[in-house]
């Protein structure tokens, strides 16, 4: 692999971090996080290690769906700044080495934006095929609505037109008719215009729902792949390394679609199957089903990348699992019912689901880094946050940042019933867990997530290796390897509250003949390692190591 094509495919090793500017800084103090309060903390982003801010909806909206509701693609909500603050937060984080991309969501619009108050004025108007309707009343489609427990159709009447129009999550959130040749046009011109103003690329929320043809007469949708490869093909002629990061909750047979059989459709996708598995493995203290799960895979172009999380924005799905494995899953960290959301999600966070076991709360991260792919952080993360299970649905996890043990967190001046939500209290609340004490604590987890962040940025192996699970005759303990350019990392970690024995047998691959160097990553050692040597290791309760065999005169960081 030459270096020139490790720079370029940049996403390969990155570490993104997502936030959500409405509840990370506010610099005005209206109690609403706002672009000018983000750029002033971007110092504390780049020293933690990141190298990629996602970020959540900031346009106009009504705020329904917490931003996914959108009234017009091309504006910044007037809550969180103007276009000159947000071009001046991307100059801020390209300033300090950090790329920026942004959610695009473009399955749907909200009810009140202009295409759709144009496209229900009348059925003769030229923004009625904008969206899809059908003139027929609906059959039950209950079984087929993303959020149960608000929607009962993916079908709503409209009044004004006596027709029903589709919309695959809220009734506010009509579905666009991708296969309108105008409507494609409309996103590319949109994707086109947040480029120029400095993102590189976008997380394209829904995927599958986006691609979806329901309602448009036989033969006029197309392949709607080759939609996402034309969409592919336009971000890649305004800037040839831009990225489009999917959310695609499928089985990964489905998800290769997704990447193109060419490797010319989305450039990664969430893992949500070892995601759930892994919380799988976590709730029974055995590692083969995530172990398993990784084994079975499927290789995928050296161009694509998986990314790889244990907590998102959104609820903790589990809806790939079985009845019976979510049922494990929830008894052991979301046993009570406001934890549950959906009937297949949690809305914890993963410092309260761990009970607070710092060790084991220290392995789950340190498990997310090592996994073959590129991990994706949310905002808090580093710092221990919790959940506020007083608050509705996913928005429990969606709480004001906390920068401080102040009244509001050190996020606003505002006091705190003025903030845009409620903070999170009790053990995982401001006066206990925050930036500021962190930094000031050698052993917080913000200081072990940066440690964790800089290996990882030194282990290339990790984001371009290729990966290979070690068999281990302890269920707990899961052993992988990652090798590239002639060197292999070992990653062992220990899921259960009892220490293992680990024994690792180095075959020639892993150690020339000359022999070469064994340096454990997070412990800052090193020593000499002879072909044929095995290792013997052992791991504390939760405990986790990480060993690179390099080979002499490699010139790799250690």
């Amino acid at each position: 692999m030459r270096i020139t094509d490790t720079a370029d495919l940049w996403w390969k090793n990155a570490v993104i971090y997502c936030l959500d500017i409405e509840t990370f800084c506010d610099s005005d103090g209206d109690g609403v996080g706002d672009f000018s309060g983000a750029a002033q903390r971007m110092d504390y982003l780049a020293e933690l290690g990141v190298t990629c801010v996602w970020l959540m909806p900031f346009y106009p909206s009504p705020q329904k769906d917490d931003g996914y509701d959108v009234m017009d693609f091309y504006g910044v909500d007037g809550r969180l700044g103007t276009l000159g603050d947000l071009v001046e937060f991307i100059r801020t984080a390209k300033d300090r080495g950090m790329r920026v991309i942004a959610d695009i969501v473009v399955n749907h619009t909200s009810d009140q934006h202009p295409w759709f108050q144009q496209a229900r004025s009348s059925k003769d108007n030229p923004y009625r095929d904008f969206y899809v309707w059908r003139s027929e009343e609906p059959p039950d489609t209950s079984k087929e609505v993303v959020f149960p427990d608000k929607e009962n159709s993916i079908w709503n009447k409209d009044e004004k037109t006596g027709e029903w129009y589709l919309h695959r999550f809220y009734s506010h959130q009509p579905d666009l008719n991708i296969s309108n040749p105008a409507v494609r046009d409309e996103i590319a011109k949109m994707m086109g215009f947040w480029m120029e103003l400095g993102l590189s690329g976008f997380r394209v929320d829904a995927v599958p729902f986006f691609l979806e043809t329901m309602g448009t007469p036989e033969g006029e949708s197309g392949d709607p792949h080759d939609y996402l490869q034309s969409l592919r093909r336009f971000l890649s002629r305004r800037s040839g390394d831009a990225v489009l990061l999917g959310e695609v909750n499928l089985p990964y047979e489905k998800q290769l679609e997704f990447f193109g059989d060419a490797a010319d459709e989305l450039n990664m996708q969430f893992d949500f199957i070892a995601m759930q598995q892994l919380y799988l493995s976590l709730a029974r203290g055995d590692a083969r089903p995530l172990a398993s799960t990784l084994e079975a895979r499927p290789p995928i172009d050296p161009d694509n990348q998986w990314a790889t999380f244990v907590r998102n924005h959104d609820e903790l799905t589990l809806d790939k699992l079985s009845d019976s494995e979510r049922k494990e899953v929830f008894a052991a960290f979301g046993p009570e019912e406001r934890m549950q959301v959906f009937g297949r999600g949690l809305k914890r966070r993963v410092p309260p689901m761990m009970g607070g076991d710092l060790q084991r709360i220290k392995m789950v991260y340190s498990l997310l880094f090592s996994l073959p792919g590129t991990p994706v952080l949310f905002y808090g993360e580093e710092i221990g946050m919790g959940e506020n299970l007083d608050i509705e649905g996913r928005l429990a996890v969606r709480t004001p940042m906390q920068w401080t043990d102040e009244d509001s967190a050190g996020f606003s001046s505002a006091p705190p019933d003025k903030l845009v939500a409620p903070l999170v209290s009790g053990a995982c609340g401001p006066d206990k867990v925050n930036v500021a004490a962190a930094r000031r604590d050698p052993a917080s987890l913000l200081g072990f997530m940066g440690t964790l962040i800089r290996r990882y940025r030194e282990c290339p192996e990790l984001g371009w290796g290729e990966f290979q699970v070690i068999d281990q005759p302890n269920p707990a303990v899961l052993a992988h390897r990652s090798v590239w350019e002639g060197n292999s990392v070992f990653l062992l970690h220990n899921f259960a509250a009892e220490p293992a024995t680990v024994t690792l047998k180095m075959d020639d691959d892993d150690v020339p003949a000359e022999g070469g160097l064994l340096t454990d990553l997070l412990q800052d050692s090193r020593r000499p390692i002879s072909p044929g040597e095995d290792l013997e290791l052992e791991l504390e309760p939760y405990g986790f190591r990480w060993l690179r065999v390099q080979r002499p005169g490699t010139g790799r960081l250690w």
